[in-house]
């Protein structure tokens, strides 16, 4: 009996190490694949169902799918590229042509009265017109990842200093302070984030009334630098706090404003996508504050 059982138990102990073997180099072909797969040259070929086990197999056809699907994200992408381009191409003429035209025809002294307002309109709407049409272009482009931006150690005063709008505050009746200080850098991409920048000042300067002032400053922390824009404009409810940044919202307090309601939501893109983030401080009737954190460091994970 004693013989049968050691028998018994040499038995078993051989059919769990080939079985443990087994799982061993099942784990290792799936590991295999899987790194193969993160590297990006995962190939059909390599792995033939065949030799697979059942778990293996499964496996394969997930990532088989998943570099199908890649593919199609890729052409899609593509297909969107052209598009977008299409567009922007096709538009661009009529569009220029239409601006062209209505100011050689506002410049025609024999126009007056009706005739001159519907003109006048119709150059308005025009310059809207352009205006979405570019901001869509622009969305859709950091969307897609046509357009990536590029950060790089940049300084924050001269990012200032390239706002250019004390003409348009002086015209409105603004005061616009920019506190330029101490040198101060981060990490941004700088075209994109003047872009970013001009669009909360914009914002500032279309909702603040007549005689009203708006500041811009810089200041630092242990790993951002922070650009405030302050206004003591309309300001903003905290239930609409959280809409604003969305595309297209334009708030019921505002509706008789020119707008489209792009430019907030794409600072918040271009922003976001370098690591950084937008703040927002608002009292209704009192004004607002937004504030941009930029890392001071590059390579910093996105949130």
């Amino acid at each position: 009996m004693e013989i049968f059982l050691t028998a018994l138990s040499l038995i078993l102990a051989v059919c769990l190490v080939l079985l443990y073997r087994r799982h061993l180099k099942t784990l290792e072909k799936i590991d295999k694949m899987l790194e193969s797969s993160l590297r990006g040259d995962f190939k059909e070929g390599d792995f033939t169902e065949e030799k697979l086990s059942k778990i293996e197999a499964k496996m394969y056809r997930y990532l088989k799918a998943g570099k199908t699907s890649l593919k199609q994200t890729e052409a899609e992408k593509n297909a969107i590229k052209t598009l977008i381009s299409d567009i922007s191409h096709q538009s661009k003429t009529p569009i220029s042509n239409i601006m062209l035209y209505t100011e050689l025809l506002k410049e025609d002294e024999s126009l007056k009265g009706e005739n001159k307002e519907l003109i006048n309109q119709v150059a308005k709407q025009a310059e809207k017109l352009n205006f979405l049409i570019a901001s869509l272009i622009k969305i859709s482009r950091l969307e897609n990842g046509i357009v990536t931006v590029n950060p790089a150690k940049n300084s924050i005063n001269k990012l200032l200093a390239s706002l250019n709008k004390q003409k348009e505050a002086e015209q409105k009746g603004i005061t616009l302070t920019v506190a330029l200080k101490e040198e101060l850098t981060a990490y941004f991409d700088f075209k994109w984030t003047l872009e970013a920048l001009v669009n909360i000042v914009d914002n500032a300067l279309k909702y603040t009334p007549r005689g009203g002032a708006v500041t811009i400053s810089a200041k630092e922390y242990e790993m951002f630098a922070c650009i405030e824009i302050k206004d003591n404009g309309i300001g903003i409810s905290e239930e609409e706090t959280a809409k604003i940044f969305t595309r297209f919202y334009r708030s019921p307090q505002v509706a008789q404003e020119e707008g489209v309601g792009i430019g907030l939501y794409l600072a918040r893109e271009i922003i976001a996508k370098q690591a950084g983030y937008i703040k927002l401080k608002s009292q209704v009737d009192e004004g607002s504050v937004f504030s941009i954190f930029l890392p001071k460091k590059g390579n910093v994970t996105k949130l």
